[in-house]
């Protein structure tokens, strides 16, 4: 049973107690984000009048009511413990533009449709960073915002650590009992590496500390927001083999979306690499395509678009871009490749962190798509086609 399971099942058993001893909660007027009513309440959302809201780990759902019913917003409260989901239900059963989801965050977040505006009130800590922020990444609108807050320090005085490790912490039930949760407890400079990995800017950090002097817990809440136009990392500095400068990126798009994959540094990127010598463009475009991703295709389906001229350092690159028309099988992961997890995404969902080869190849194919990424020289040799196929 892994950790984040085993968290879950504690806080089941935290709403079942609860439950049973028909524990009485006031409402709110504000969102509390800390240990006392010291932030800045619901202005640190903007405005979200009509906005779709997603509240992750909404436990028995005070919050997520609250706006719903004054600002009129589309409220998403999502936990993976059914107990809380159960209080929660119990308690708002017709609040209109409330929605109580009984479900993994991640998982949920797979599957909704985009937010306009995230937030979490002290329960990021308990998903791995590493599963939660993708998901995140493109479950937020572009330029949508994201707010949550996360432990820094405890009631003991344990504080933060700068490694991406979960660490055991005790949950307190009236009565005297304890139940044990797993957190991931980081220092701000570490949570803000990981958002900006994942393609998010950090817009503001707020330290929020327990108003008792006996009472060391301290919280931190994030103020992030996703760009509203997607960026593309750079190239790497270090210079390609003698043979290697030359490279070819392939675009397949199906009615599901555009082929994507994740390399093993983070970026996504399309089908591609290096052109081996004695090949042909289209004969390396479908090489690296079926050693990439399994798919097959035919040099003769291969439509060059055009070559993009850049240097690195003191190395001139040549990348080309290339649209697959027709190709056969689906897309899966391949031993010993380093880009992997491919998925189709569509084209008002592109997630952040593309690959600048892939960025300048997806800009010259559609030039209306919102992507930024360094300039290179371009030189089209034939136009696009809009309606490749499987």
């Amino acid at each position: 049973m892994d950790i984040e399971h085993r968290t879950r099942l504690a806080w089941d058993a935290y709403g079942t107690h609860h439950r049973g001893r028909g524990t009485p909660l006031t409402e709110v007027d504000q969102i509390t984000w800390g240990p006392a009513a010291n932030a800045a309440g619901d202005a640190i959302l903007g405005d979200i009048r009509g906005l779709r809201v997603l509240d992750i780990g909404c436990g028995p759902g005070r919050h997520a009511a609250h706006l719903a019913r004054t600002y009129r917003a589309q409220v998403d409260g999502v936990d993976a413990s059914l107990s809380q989901i159960k209080r929660a239900r119990a308690r708002y059963p017709d609040v209109p533009g409330l929605r109580l989801v009984h479900a993994d965050a991640v998982e949920h977040l797979g599957t909704a449709a985009p937010y306009d505006v995230i937030y979490s009130v002290s329960t990021f800590h308990f998903l791995d960073p590493h599963r939660l922020l993708p998901a995140l990444a493109t479950a937020l609108k572009p330029g949508g915002r994201l707010c949550f807050t996360v432990l820094h320090t405890n009631s003991a005085g344990h504080g933060p650590t700068s490694t991406i490790t979960p660490r055991p912490e005790s949950l307190r039930l009236a009565g005297g009992d304890d139940l044990t949760v797993h957190m991931w407890v980081l220092t701000p400079e570490l949570w803000e590496d990981l958002l900006v990995q994942y393609g998010f800017r950090v817009q503001g950090i707020t330290v929020l500390d327990a108003p008792e002097k006996t009472d060391h817990a301290s919280y931190r809440l994030f103020q992030v927001q996703r760009p509203a136009r997607i960026t593309a990392r750079p190239r790497t500095p270090k210079p390609p083999l003698a043979h290697a400068a030359v490279g070819v990126g392939a675009v397949l798009f199906a009615p599901q979306g555009l082929l994507l994959g994740r390399h093993r540094l983070g970026t996504r990127e399309l089908p591609g690499g290096t052109v081996e010598p004695g090949e042909s463009l289209q004969e390396a475009a479908v090489r690296e395509l079926a050693e990439e991703t399994g798919l097959l295709a035919d040099p003769a389906d291969v439509r060059l678009l055009g070559m993009f001229l850049d240097q690195v350092g003191d190395v001139v690159r040549i990348t080309f871009g290339a649209l697959v028309t027709r190709w056969r099988g689906e897309p899966a992961d391949q031993p010993g490749e380093s880009v992997g997890d491919w998925r189709w995404w569509p084209l008002d969902a592109l997630p952040p962190d593309l690959f600048e080869c892939s960025a300048q190849i997806l800009t010259a194919w559609r030039p209306g798509l919102p992507i930024d990424h360094a300039p290179a020289r371009f030189t089209c040799i034939t136009g696009p086609s809009t309606a490749p196929s499987a």
